[in-house]
Formats: C-alpha cells, sequence, structure tokens
C-alpha cells in the first residue's frame, strides 16, 4: 500500500486498486502525464482500498473486482457506507466482458465499470465522468449483462413466489420428481414410505396446478430447482 505525494491545483484525485503491480504502475504512469489527474495512493486489496480511501478522500477509486482477501464489490460497498465518503465514486475495472460480479459492484454502490483492455483516451473519460458524478458503463457490455442479470433475478423471483406454496418437503420431493424418480425412489432417498412420497407428489400436483407428473418434470426445470 502506498500513498501519493497530493499536488497543489484542482485535479481528479484518483486511488488505484489491483493486487497486480504491474497493472497499477501502468494505470499510474497513464494518469500521471495529465495535467488533471493525480494518483493519490494504490492499494493491493480491497481492505487497503478502503483504508486509504479514508486517509485520502480522492474522488475516484479504480477498483479491480478480484482482489485476495476483500475483494472490490465489498470493498465498495464498505466505501459506500463509509461516513465522509460518500463524494469517492467507484470505477469497476473488469478484465472478462461475462464477469457475472460487475451487476452485484453496481448495486454496491459503484459508479460504473470499465475493461481493463479500454484503451488510454477511454480510461482517462471514464475517470472525469465519473468525477463529474456521472454513470459510466462500458457500452460493450452494459445491455447484455445488464439485461442477462436482471433476467435472471426477475425468473429467480418468479420462481420463488411460483415455489412458495411448497412445503420444503414437497420442494424436495418435486426436485426429485424432476430427476426421473419414482415414487418408490423418492421414498429410499428421502427415506420415506413409498406411500408418503406419492401423498407429497399430489400434494405438489394440486398445489402447482399440475395435470400429471410430466408438468411436474416441467415445473422442476422451469423453477430451476433442477439444472439443464
Amino acid at each position: 500500500m502506498t500513498v501519493g505525494t497530493p499536488r497543489a491545483g484542482a485535479r481528479v484525485r484518483v486511488l488505484l486498486a489491483d493486487d497486480e503491480r504491474l497493472v497499477r504502475s501502468g494505470f499510474r504512469v497513464l494518469l500521471e502525464v495529465e495535467d488533471d489527474v493525480e494518483v493519490v495512493g494504490e492499494a493491493t486489496n480491497g481492505a487497503e482500498a478502503v483504508e486509504l480511501a479514508r486517509a485520502t478522500r480522492p474522488d475516484v477509486v479504480l477498483m479491480d473486482i478480484r482482489m485476495p482477501g476483500v475483494d472490490g464489490i465489498r470493498a465498495t460497498a464498505e466505501i459506500a457506507r463509509t461516513a465522509g465518503l460518500e463524494r469517492v465514486k467507484v470505477l469497476i475495472l473488469t478484465t472478462y466482458e461475462t464477469d457475472a460480479y460487475v451487476f452485484e459492484a453496481l448495486e454496491s454502490g459503484a459508479s460504473g465499470f470499465l475493461l481493463k483492455d479500454a484503451g488510454p483516451a477511454e480510461l482517462l473519460h471514464a475517470i472525469r465522468v465519473v468525477a463529474a458524478g456521472d454513470a459510466l458503463l462500458a457500452p460493450r457490455i452494459t445491455r447484455r449483462l445488464i439485461a442477462q442479470v436482471t433476467a435472471q433475478r426477475a425468473a429467480a423471483q418468479a420462481s420463488e413466489r411460483r415455489l412458495a406454496v411448497l412445503t420444503s418437503r414437497e420442494r424436495e420431493v418435486l426436485a426429485l420428481v424432476g430427476k426421473g424418480l419414482s415414487n418408490d425412489e423418492i421414498g429410499a432417498s428421502l427415506f420415506l414410505s413409498p406411500a408418503t412420497a406419492r401423498t407429497h407428489v399430489s400434494h405438489a400436483m394440486v398445489k402447482l396446478g399440475a395435470r400429471d407428473r410430466a408438468q411436474l418434470v416441467v415445473i422442476a426445470y422451469e423453477t430451476g430447482l433442477v439444472g439443464t
């Protein structure tokens, strides 16, 4: 963890948080040639990022997601809820277009995200945009990522509502029906008699409005109780 010496002038104060020294060094070299940007510190993990954010009050934290110990998401959430750091903006840096943690980072309080392979001009623009109080989302992945995660969460919520009528035991039985097990096999798996297993299957059919056992299998897949 290193702290830079503040320089005079109205500059965008940037904190670098990445566990790879070469990455941090590259960003520092890129940023420090700009008249309106200064690097005020470097953190190698999320815990250091939070500590340095408290100490230096940067305008923008360039935050990697995947770091040892406290990761970028937890660090972002900590910064977002820390009194006195309300003006600190977090710009998430990610390597992969399909990084499943990006949406979670945005929900944790990040002001935007950018791919690590973005060009120098794109990175500088992102820093200035976020520092000015605007959100910045990399256009290459924003629509697909948010649409995908939103759809998944909506589906999960819908599935949970659909399954809410079932008891925990009936959910277990439904999952086994979805895997193609017979009543005898379900009973053996759950240490129930075949008659009790059959009763749970019947109750699940009634509660879910399923016409037959085949529909239960479909529902088990639709609600995610059984993976494809």
